[in-house]
């Protein structure tokens, strides 16, 4: 499993490219960088911080109440909240559930989530200094030594292993469907990561290595792409990213299974973007 040897200069391009895609989804209206609030719904009915209304949850639904003056309507259709509304999710759903605030009536949008089998809210703010001062991901060069042949060996069956997230109140699982085995530059030893499925095929892992906590966060993440019919995919750790917990304390990002930490400083994607 070496190295790969493609054209340098169509190396970096392609990256250069994925940056530039990566930064743009970073920027979205009302996406990570927005994250303004994590609170927890009650039973009884009660303000929250940063959005008005009264909110609750009976467990399995959430409830929302609130008249015209309060100025929330619905992201769905915009149609002014008067009332009480309802919605319910499953566990790990998210649902843009209401907007209110700025000259459109749609400053703030109050996401809904269950996480760990409770209702939570998170309001995501277009005026957050995070999203308007933000001006790209800092990263390492680029590396060409860390694009690496990897293969990828299958479980008979996926196998779901517990782990933590960054809100220590949030327990998550990870389904793992098997390993990456490859070897770094300079080392004599197979690494091994624990592997998700992602959309037609696709792999991600989530990894610690020895730059954590210095000039990265925590732990990142890496996807490949399907694996080739004889098991082999190519791992560039210059495309390893930050969860959202990198960027806002509101997430409740997936830490890495035990296992899946490399004896290696990763000296390559993103940096420790420390906005908070």
């Amino acid at each position: 499993m070496s190295t790969t040897h493609q054209d340098p200069d169509a190396q970096l391009a392609r990256w250069q490219r994925f940056r530039n895609s990566r930064n743009t989804a970073l920027a979205s209206e009302h996406g990570w960088l927005t994250l303004t609030s994590f609170q927890w719904l009650e039973r009884e009915p009660s303000a929250v911080d940063l959005a008005p209304g009264l909110w609750s949850t009976d467990g399995t639904t959430a409830f929302l109440t609130a008249d015209a003056a309060a100025g929330l309507a619905l992201v769905a259709g915009g149609e002014a909240v008067d009332g009480t509304i309802t919605a319910r999710l499953s566990d790990e759903e998210s649902l843009m559930w209401v907007q209110y605030g700025g000259e459109d009536g749609r400053q703030v949008v109050v996401e809904l989530a269950m996480r760990a089998g409770k209702y939570a809210l998170r309001t995501r703010d277009s005026r957050s200094p995070v999203f308007t001062e933000f001006d790209g991901v800092p990263t390492f060069d680029y590396r060409p030594d860390l694009v690496v042949e990897a293969t990828f060996l299958p479980y008979p069956e996926p196998v779901d292993v517990p782990i933590g997230t960054v809100n220590p109140l949030v327990d998550g699982v990870h389904r793992s469907v098997g390993e990456l085995v490859f070897r770094l530059p300079g080392k004599d030893h197979e690494c091994h990561l624990q592997a998700e499925e992602e959309k037609l095929g696709a792999l991600t892992v989530t990894f610690h290595d020895e730059t954590n906590g210095e000039s990265t966060d925590e732990w990142r993440k890496v996807s490949t792409t399907r694996p080739r019919p004889d098991g082999t995919v190519i791992l560039d750790f210059n495309r390893a990213i930050n969860y959202p917990s990198a960027f806002t304390p509101y997430g409740t990002c997936p830490m890495p299974v035990k296992n899946n930490s490399l004896d290696y400083r990763i000296e390559a994607g993103e940096k420790e973007p420390g906005l908070f």
